[in-house]
């Protein structure tokens, strides 16, 4: 079995950050410029314009995306090749390390006191998640995804009663539709838009996260019902016509991702977890022959 040691993540570390903080991600930047091909707005064409042409300009220039650095989140699949270091202060360093060096604007801070530490250090940054699935892949996957927060004001978290749930759904598809539509300009769209539903209040927050932030928002859902769920929830955002920045428009989303976990009989956690066209990911995989795949960096060349 191949093994990853502190030095070998750290230098995936600090490429992944820095590959991730100066461009959209591939897939993203590829549902922008179908968005630009399909908009009837003036007004919303020059938008997505603008935001396609800053896209290329922070790749070309390697400076940030976006002046926020986003909330980083590291999420981990162990399969075949084992990462055998502490992946969290690993991390931790390499994101202090690319905040000096200008690449991520310092702003973690402690939650009560409001005191920053000035360098996107503190308790529980990055946050991680680790999945065990031996057997079941033959690679180890780690993927970082720094969300912006302006995002996070409009995300909401219901906990339903079954018959609140209503007849195929229709509860939940009423109150997503209606967070949305309170979001209105907020979460700078076109967004993406992750669903988690089921398990407790805990549960549909983190899957709503991870739904939006480890998978290509050009995919499609393994699952056909919830497939059919997510065309059928993009095609109602859409037709909001809250457009790009919020200024009208075809687009105001360019992705609705969903996923689920069984839940109790008495309840049905819902959770909305907005994210903006800006998406700072990618996803490197670990393969047992002891090479590193950029899976962001396939996509990329498959698509242009």
């Amino acid at each position: 079995m191949k093994i990853v040691n502190d030095k070998t993540l750290h230098e995936v570390a600090s490429t992944m950050i820095k590959k991730s903080v100066t461009r959209v991600a591939p897939d993203v930047l590829y549902l922008l410029k179908r968005a630009y091909e399909n908009e009837r707005s003036p007004v919303a064409r020059k938008i997505l314009e603008a935001m396609i042409s800053n896209s290329y300009a922070a790749q070309k220039k390697s400076v940030p995306l976006c002046q926020s650095p986003g909330y980083p989140v590291i999420y981990v699949k162990i399969g075949a090749v084992k990462i055998e270091t502490n992946i969290q202060k690993v991390f931790q360093k390499a994101i202090v390390e690319a905040t000096r060096e200008g690449l991520l604007r310092p702003s973690m801070v402690h939650p009560i006191t409001r005191r920053n530490p000035g360098d996107n250090s503190g308790i529980g940054i990055p946050e991680v998640e680790v999945e065990l699935v031996p057997g079941e892949a033959d690679y180890s996957e780690v993927v970082i995804s720094f969300k912006g927060c302006g995002a996070e004001l409009p995300s909401a978290l219901k906990v339903f009663t079954p018959a609140e749930v209503g007849r195929e759904g229709v509860g939940l598809k009423r109150f997503i539709l209606e967070t949305v539509a309170r979001a209105d300009g907020i979460p700078c769209p076109p967004m993406g838009i992750g669903v988690g539903i089921g398990g407790q209040m805990h549960t549909a927050a983190k899957l709503s996260r991870k739904a939006i932030s480890t998978r290509l928002w050009t995919d499609v859902n393994p699952d056909v019902g919830l497939a059919r769920l997510e065309e059928e929830l993009l095609r109602s955002i859409n037709s909001l016509g809250i457009g790009p920045a919020g200024l009208g428009g075809d687009t105001t989303a360019l992705t609705v991702k969903v996923e689920i976990a069984y839940t109790h009989t008495a309840i049905c956690p819902v959770a909305v977890n907005f994210h903006c066209w800006a998406v700072r990911r990618i996803t490197t995989r670990f393969l047992p022959d002891g090479s590193i795949l950029f899976v962001e960096d396939e996509y990329a060349g498959k698509t242009t």
